[in-house]
């Protein structure tokens, strides 16, 4: 849905002939809202620093809440009190709130900015714009680390996804998300699903027990997680063989930290993190937050991103960008979950599917975690 210039108008903010976002009178405190950890700590380098650096006086909260964003929105519009004004989420919750109506639409030829040779912002992210509402920043994949000092002697280190589910090849504790998201899809693929036919298995009830079914295999054997960081923490410390975790918080654990720990990216399961700004923010809130849009997605930005965390830019023009990390000076392509070498096998999300499925399935995945 095209924004009006009524609309804008009403809402205080209007847009300059660059497509700038300007208002009189701009909030001078903002809540960003992410994950925590290596990825929010790129944000904070690539996107907040250099904002405060031209808006000396405002105020960035963070608020690591990003896992539960669904939840604490729908709670805070029924209260009526939306303390958020940035919203980093992954593009099927983008989705879902924005069919709910928590979630502003965007318009990306009024409110981000081109690239640098005049393409438009809608041309630049191309299909990345899988919704309405949604803002794309990066290209990130879940998959798999494991210890390398853990692995049986005489045995290869596990390439597979399906090696996640050999406790008799690979013994020791694995790491999970502790929802149905990649795990009932990497199940399915583990238990003889063609890749092309996950999907329309998991929309089934009978599907569903199946992934569950193959998920009991291993279930004794498996530590469950919330935060992005769990599964990084218990490698680094030893205490599961394999985890599954975001391709960056990986990186952070083998480059940065320098631990005994190794990628598995078959079947890595590509996705979007971006922004939303909540539906309903009052005048100044709104224009602080748009004007904080425009400047966090422009290809610099995107490309800066990069030099923090292994995650691909969501616009075509930051790609050529990407350089060197800014503190270890490695070349970051070959780090990035989209890098030819990486990417032989990949499993495609299916944003659609999730935003549809995912309450009744969450539902049933929790009752036979607790069961």
């Amino acid at each position: 849905m095209k924004l009006t210039t009524t609309l804008l108008a009403s809402t205080a903010v209007a847009v300059s002939t660059a497509g700038a976002v300007t208002a009189q009178d701009m909030a001078n405190s903002m809540t960003l809202v992410s994950w925590g950890g290596a990825y929010q700590n790129s944000q904070v380098k690539a996107y907040a620093e250099p904002y405060k650096e031209m808006n000396p006086d405002l105020e960035i909260v963070w608020d690591e809440s990003s896992n539960e964003a669904v939840a604490k929105l729908r709670a805070m519009d029924e209260a009526g009190n939306v303390t958020w004004d940035v919203v980093d989420v992954v593009a099927a919750d983008a989705l879902r709130l924005c069919d709910e109506g928590l979630a502003m639409e965007i318009d990306p030829e009024e409110m981000l900015a081109e690239a640098p040779d005049g393409t438009s912002a809608e041309d630049d992210f191309g299909d990345m714009l899988v919704g309405d509402c949604f803002i794309p920043q990066i290209v990130y994949s879940t998959t798999f680390g494991y210890r390398t000092d853990m692995v049986p002697e005489g045995v290869e280190p596990p390439s597979e996804i399906c090696d996640v589910f050999d406790l008799e090849t690979y013994p020791g504790k694995r790491a999970l998300e502790k929802r149905p998201i990649n795990n009932m899809e990497w199940a399915l693929l583990c238990d003889g699903v063609a890749k092309d036919e996950v999907y329309d298995v998991l929309a089934t009830e009978e599907g569903q027990q199946q992934a569950l079914d193959k998920l009991a295999t291993i279930k004794d054997d498996v530590i469950w997680w919330s935060d992005g960081a769990d599964t990084p923490q218990l490698l680094a410390d030893g205490e599961v063989f394999m985890g599954s975790t975001y391709n960056g918080r990986l990186f952070s654990v083998i480059e940065e930290q320098g631990q005994p720990v190794a990628m598995m990216w078959d079947a890595q399961v590509f996705d979007l993190d971006g922004w939303i700004i909540p539906a309903n923010l009052p005048e100044d809130r709104l224009a602080r937050a748009l004007d904080f849009i425009y400047f966090a997605t422009d290809t610099q930005r995107l490309a800066d991103q990069a030099k923090y965390i292994s995650y691909g830019p969501a616009r075509e023009s930051s790609a050529p960008m990407v350089g060197q990390h800014a503190d270890l000076g490695i070349d970051m392509a070959p780090h990035m979950p989209t890098d030819p070498e990486n990417s032989k096998n990949t499993f495609l999300y299916n944003y659609e599917f999730w935003a549809d499925y995912r309450d009744d399935i969450d539902a049933k995945f929790q009752s036979w975690l607790a069961g």
